[in-house]
């Protein structure tokens, strides 16, 4: 979500993430801005990565024809050689859909739609009759796993229907903030029928850089201006995972919380942000 960065700061980050004790790699999406192409940059970090798992973060999945997801998302499984995990939202952003075409309202009911399509094309059913299937088979049998970033009870009752997790997002990395999502996600992934439990992954901001609190206000200030001014800077104010004791405190709490993955997202693109991170993770 930063301005200015080139191609090899991107494959210098991949690289070094790929070296180190880390899951996964992700990058949400956005149009408006100066944001890359989420599943552009994804597909690069496929390339020159060999162990680590891909995952998208989120997909604003309403705002795009689901058949052509589908065969961009094989495509990078494929790619990736079947180290995809695909987390699914419905995004917060109208502009974004606006500027693409796409309608904002009823995006809640779309994607439940999209999925079942998605897993309908990477089956090679063809989208209607009379035509060739749409590939590449995906090299996860089924099509990867995918979570959802639904937040409220609604959209998360509606998940639990298809997702196999959920992704529960606290800016400051709270514990009880998260249990609560998790809560619900165990909830409504129990009301569903589901004989499975969802996975947990939880996810906040944080930085380990110099001059780290300054920046952590800037850029969550400046990501959530869309919201209005008071509430960027309310959001802004409240986040203080600005240096090691504070993400060691935030890693205890996404564990307490009950997650099985850590998403931590750096506010800065310093390298030494991967490298600090590793000290905290080899020592806690």
């Amino acid at each position: 979500m930063k301005q200015g960065l080139t191609r090899d700061d991107y494959h210098a980050w991949f690289r070094h993430i790929d070296q180190g004790p880390f899951h996964s790699l992700s990058c949400g999406e956005r149009i408006l801005g100066p944001t890359y192409d989420m599943r552009i940059l994804l597909a690069s970090a496929a390339a020159v990565t060999e162990r680590i798992e891909i995952n998208t973060t989120l997909y604003v999945l309403p705002m795009h024809n689901a058949v052509r997801a589908a065969k961009e998302i094989a495509t990078l499984d494929v790619m990736s050689g079947g180290r995809l995990t695909v987390t699914v939202g419905y995004g917060g952003r109208p502009l974004d859909y606006k500027a693409v075409g796409a309608t904002y309202g009823g995006r809640h009911a779309k994607m439940d739609e999209q999925v079942a399509t998605m897993r309908s094309i990477w089956a090679q059913n063809p989208p209607f009759e009379g035509v060739d299937p749409v590939g590449p088979v995906p090299v996860q049998e089924g099509g990867p796993r995918i979570l959802t970033g639904a937040m409220g009870p609604k959209g998360i009752a509606r998940s639990a229907q298809w997702a196999d997790g959920i992704f529960a997002f606290s800016g400051n990395g709270e514990k009880d903030e998260l249990a609560n999502t998790l809560g619900m996600a165990d909830k409504a992934w129990a009301d569903a029928g589901r004989d499975t439990v969802p996975y947990h992954m939880g996810g906040c901001w944080f930085t380990l850089a110099e001059g780290g609190q300054q920046k952590l206000y800037d850029y969550v200030y400046n990501y959530l201006l869309i919201a209005g001014e008071d509430i960027a800077k309310w959001m802004a104010d409240s986040q203080h995972r600005s240096g090691p004791d504070a993400v060691r405190e935030a890693l205890d709490n996404i564990e307490a919380a009950g997650c099985e993955e850590a998403m931590l997202s750096p506010v800065t693109a310093e390298l030494c942000e991967i490298d600090r991170l590793v000290d905290i993770i080899e020592t806690r």
